[in-house]
């Protein structure tokens, strides 16, 4: 059976894993093990290591506790009203996230600026 942190760390792999643009098999080859065990990682059918855990972290340009934010007893006030109950396995807002990061500073603001403001109108 599933322990629930394993599912959500997993997710935390799989979410940072794709706005970084590496695929399972690049994390893979940077932490020393086949891309089947990261899918395993990812699903949480198998448990990361702490050793494991920290390899990815580096792999992944994070420290080791971003794959345990929003769990605990405060996760209900982390969580946004309105939005679809998963956001890591939605691949349109991850999609759009990234594209999101890609776009220059000054016009990221720009766009967040007209994003706000529409929806504030809808």
């Amino acid at each position: 059976m599933k322990h629930p942190v394993d599912v959500h760390v997993g997710k935390r792999i799989r979410h940072r894993r794709w706005m970084v643009g590496m695929t399972q098999q690049q994390l893979a080859e940077r932490v020393g093990i086949k891309f089947q065990q990261i899918q395993k990682y990812e699903t949480g059918m198998n448990r990361v290591s702490a050793s494991r855990l920290w390899e990815i972290s580096a792999a992944l340009k994070v420290q080791p506790s971003f794959f345990f934010e929003g769990i605990g007893n405060d996760a209900e006030a982390n969580t946004v009203p309105d939005l679809p109950g998963d956001l890591l396995s939605d691949k349109e807002a991850l999609e759009l996230v990234r594209s999101y990061y890609a776009i220059p500073e000054t016009q990221r603001r720009r766009l967040f600026d007209l994003a706000r403001v529409l929806s504030d109108a809808a």
